[in-house]
């Protein structure tokens, strides 16, 4: 079992009972399990609309999590990716259902249009006032006769919340809806499928593409892409949706379709924000994950061109913390640095040969990226080789501007580069290292001698030793040797990093946190990086 589930047939009761139990009382569910799940507000009277949407489980916070003040009155669930029974939503219909009416909110499958539709027919033989709406935003398959609802609905369920919460009659609200979902207009994008609990999972997507337009079930996007960045993704997903959207300012929803990380949201964010539709986005809600396909690794934009009335009702504050605000889409503003920390530059000058090393260094490691990265797996987060190459790299692009000239001040301006652009305790050692031989160099010492200096003010407040299993293993040993010649300092750097290996306990850095099993036969990656910088000099 990859899954954190007890069984995949009481995955969606249990899910039910947990966002239930969650809501500081606020939601109940009805009596009926396994067979109805209905999740409804715990503080309705039944005096205004009541709003009614659900579906299949596996799109949380969808459709449960939007159940409260301002938004939906009840939510029906089914199995995953499966519609409630009629049943189901026939329960859900009479539980909240008073004078004022009901809103089904549906979203554009096959099975929830008969299972809603028909327990609608049911509750208005009761005698009931219900209407219906089914939301088809997705433009994936233009050709399609029946456009997919996808998220999108959301703009209904908080417009319509927001309307029947100020006491608006069901003619008024379906209406107005009606008209939302007109011009409401959304595609998706994933890097993989999503896992459905209890089967295997489906590689339909090749590494190295994308799908555009794929479906919350899992159903195939309308092609496959190759995909190189975010922002060629987020160039994609706008393209499709460009041609789709009328003048005047849109509001934006950003999705993620439940396997994205928080990170790269922000960054499909900022992609949007600079995208060819940014122009006509004046407001956005998210990222965030609001309706989403169980662990898919992919995010879906929708957009809709709001009125004034629109957006006040979107922007109606809301208890649930499911529902993201509406926040317009603004600048980047850059703000000064403080005094004191704007970097005080020495004058750049010119050195052939030195800008010829330095590039060499630098180059090194970054060719080294990957297979640092793979070793720092083993003892820490993974991410040594890439903080190593993105300093390398943004040395390279500041070389302009170094003292090659003037080797005392090149060791504090590199300090100096390193403390703003490499990321980690590493930036700061390795800061603090150039800092101190700079300092060394200034007072005569040789290049050697500068360097050992700056080793040991890096162990002084880093704290690392001989045998503590980090970078210091293998520069120690490769400093005391350079003296005779690169080819023996690259000799006792690789013997150092090697030894590293055989250590099963690390006194520094995050291998201190790593177990014996993890650590043996695992050369510390950081010892590796300076013996492979000296190996390729000495080459």
């Amino acid at each position: 079992m990859t899954q954190f589930m007890n069984q995949k047939e009481s995955i969606v009761t249990d899910a039910v009972d947990g966002i239930v139990a969650t809501s500081g009382g606020k939601l109940a569910r009805l009596d009926g399990y396994p067979h109805i799940r209905v999740v409804v507000r715990n503080d309705w009277d039944k005096s205004k609309v009541a709003l009614v949407s659900g579906g299949g489980s596996g799109h949380e916070p969808a459709h449960a999590g939007f159940v409260g003040a301002g938004m939906l009155t009840a939510a029906v669930c089914g199995d995953v990716f499966a519609s409630p029974s009629v049943d189901a939503v026939l329960a859900g219909i009479l539980a909240v259902t008073g004078p004022a009416g009901c809103l089904l909110i549906v979203k554009n499958y096959t099975g929830d249009r008969l299972n809603f539709g028909l327990a609608a027919e049911r509750a208005k033989a009761f005698g009931l006032n219900v209407s219906m709406v089914v939301v088809d935003d997705d433009v994936a398959l233009p050709d399609l006769p029946q456009a997919r609802g996808v998220a999108g609905t959301l703009f209904v369920h908080k417009i319509a919340g927001a309307l029947a919460e100020r006491g608006a009659n069901l003619d008024e609200i379906t209406a107005r809806v009606e008209k939302v979902i007109a011009g409401t207009k959304t595609i998706g994008m994933s890097l993989d499928t999503c896992t459905v609990p209890g089967s295997p999972k489906e590689a339909r997507i090749p590494k190295g593409m994308a799908e555009l337009g794929l479906g919350i079930h899992g159903e195939a996007g309308v092609e496959q892409i190759q995909y190189t960045d975010a922002r060629q993704a987020m160039g994609a997903v706008c393209g499709k949706l460009a041609a789709h959207m009328a003048d005047g300012n849109h509001v934006a929803l950003l999705n993620n379709l439940g396997g994205t990380s928080v990170l790269e949201m922000a960054v499909l964010a900022n992609e949007l924000a600079r995208s060819e539709i940014a122009g006509k986005l004046k407001w956005i809600i998210g990222p965030a994950a609001m309706v989403t396909s169980l662990d898919m690794r992919g995010f879906s934009v929708s957009v809709y061109p709001a009125t004034d009335d629109d957006l006040e009702a979107l922007s109606q504050p809301s208890p649930l913390p499911a529902w993201p605000d509406v926040c317009e889409i603004a600048p980047v503003t850059v703000r000064n640095l403080p005094d004191g920390l704007a970097p005080i530059k020495p004058l750049p000058s010119e050195h052939e040969e030195t800008r010829a090393f330095l590039t060499k260094c630098c180059e090194i490691l970054i060719a080294c990226e990957r297979d640092l990265n793979v070793l720092d797996t083993k003892s820490g987060d993974g991410d040594t080789g890439s903080t190593l190459a993105g300093a390398a790299r943004a040395l390279i692009a500041s070389m302009d501007t170094l003292p090659l000239a003037d080797h005392t001040q090149l060791y504090r301006a590199i300090g100096q580069e390193l403390s703003q652009t490499m990321g980690g305790s590493s930036g700061v050692l390795l800061a603090i290292f150039f800092a101190a031989a700079g300092d060394a160099a200034s007072s005569g010492l040789s290049m050697t001698g500068a360097l050992k200096a700056g080793l040991t003010r890096m162990q002084e407040i880093g704290g690392a030793n001989l045998g503590d299993r980090t970078m210091v293993d293998a520069l120690h040993p490769a400093l005391e040797a350079l003296d005779e010649s690169i080819a023996k300092a690259a000799q006792a750097a690789r013997a150092g990093a090697n030894h590293t290996a055989t250590m099963v306990k690390a006194n520094a850095g995050r291998a201190a946190y790593i177990n014996a099993q993890q650590l043996e036969g695992h050369t510390d990656p950081g010892a590796e990086a300076v013996a492979r910088l000296f190996e390729h000099l000495r080459d």
